[in-house]
């Protein structure tokens, strides 16, 4: 059987052609349309919609997140990881010089963030720089303290951290599972006004009083299951958290809150820096800029996931402007004593790792009490 060759008329030659030219400007704006993946390693709600998404629709971007719990785990996925692997890392700001010191992130230009807006104890954060070299940048921070069940107990009773030895709450204290937090309240509580650097007396009198809490302990938890002992009533004090877990319950109706007591309370710092190696550098600055903004501060500050306090002045105005409420309930209120004036009196100290014992001592710690 032959088979006849078929040659297209020039009239049908030309449609095709004018087909594919009408076509091609739309293939070509969609391959510029392209949207452009930016991953992030971060607590859990930093890529959520709620704050990403404005940005993401914006600029043409999808953010893909890795979650972590924790400093060292934090540390663990980015050992793990092959370099570029994420395009920006929120970290605990006791972490930066660790992240520094092992080449997993980038030195940034200080003239490309608004640090003008920020209050001046923020302006040139401890740790964040190195040699006049600024490597991350500070977005939110909160306060540790005593959080606390509204029903069974008072304010007054929760000023203190004495509330842990109470005998009605064994079995009924819950501790979130990091040793920073925890211990750090622990040396507070024995009188360390510098809690993350004391000498081994010290220390050996930090760990004799945490393990007299140990017939109280009800369970150590992460992020999620801290939030559900909460709320349910099955822990009825945590340590080793604050506002950042409890202003959300609380918000929702739980009879939950959480109080700087009278030993002074511990201030978390989180920061983000743009990963050694990142492929998306110059949108990985845009984000940095974009959260921290006045209108994205505002933003940060009420995240769904977790509330938290702001650094810059600007952003405690809009948030003023847009949601009253929650920048009283925050403190974060210009013209009256506030969140920062709690810093400046000395009330609050920042979390930071052991200066005197490694970081191993006081996990290993920890990991000893846990188990006990």
């Amino acid at each position: 059987m032959s088979t006849k060759l078929i040659r297209p008329s020039r009239r049908s030659l030309l449609k095709m052609t004018g087909a594919a030219a009408l076509a091609t400007p739309f293939l070509s704006i969609r391959a510029a349309a392209q949207t452009t993946e930016l991953s992030m390693l971060a607590w859990y709600g930093h890529a959520e919609p709620d704050i990403v998404g404005e940005f993401e629709e914006a600029n043409n971007v999808k953010f893909v997140p890795k979650y972590y719990t924790g400093g060292d785990n934090m540390l663990g996925l980015i050992a793990q990881s092959p370099r570029g692997t994420f395009d920006v890392i929120l970290s605990d700001g006791e972490y930066v010089q660790q992240l520094n010191a092992a080449g997993y992130i980038e030195e940034l230009d200080p003239a490309d963030y608004a640090f003008d807006d920020f209050f001046p104890e923020f302006q040139k954060f401890p740790g964040h720089w190195q040699d006049d070299k600024l490597y991350s940048v500070i977005t939110r921070f909160g306060f540790l303290g005593v959080a606390y069940n509204t029903d069974a107990f008072t304010e007054e009773e929760a000023s203190s951290y004495d509330l842990f030895a109470d005998e009605r709450l064994t079995g009924k204290l819950g501790h979130f599972d990091w040793h920073l937090p925890n211990l750090g309240q622990m040396s507070l509580h024995v009188g360390n006004s510098s809690p993350y650097d004391i000498d081994e007396a010290a220390w050996e009198k930090v760990q004799e009083h945490t393990m007299g809490l140990r017939r109280q302990a009800g369970g150590f938890f992460d992020y999620g299951g801290t939030f559900s002992s909460l709320d349910n009533g099955q822990m009825l004090a945590f340590a080793g958290i604050g506002d950042w877990i409890t202003g959300t319950l609380e918000k929702n109706g739980s009879p939950v809150r959480s109080v700087i007591p009278k030993e002074g309370g511990l201030q978390w710092t989180e920061s983000f820096s743009i990963g050694k190696g990142s492929q998306n550098q110059e949108m990985a600055k845009k984000w940095i800029q974009y959260i921290t903004s006045p209108e994205g501060q505002a933003k940060s500050a009420d995240m769904a996931a977790y509330p938290a306090i702001v650094p810059s002045q600007a952003g405690w105005r809009v948030l003023n402007e847009t949601n009253p409420a929650e920048a009283q309930r925050q403190n974060m209120v210009l013209g009256q004593r506030n969140a920062m004036d709690m810093i400046r009196e000395g009330l609050i100290q920042y979390r930071q790792l052991p200066v005197q014992q490694s970081l191993e001592d006081w996990n290993d710690f920890w990991s000893d009490y846990k188990g006990a």
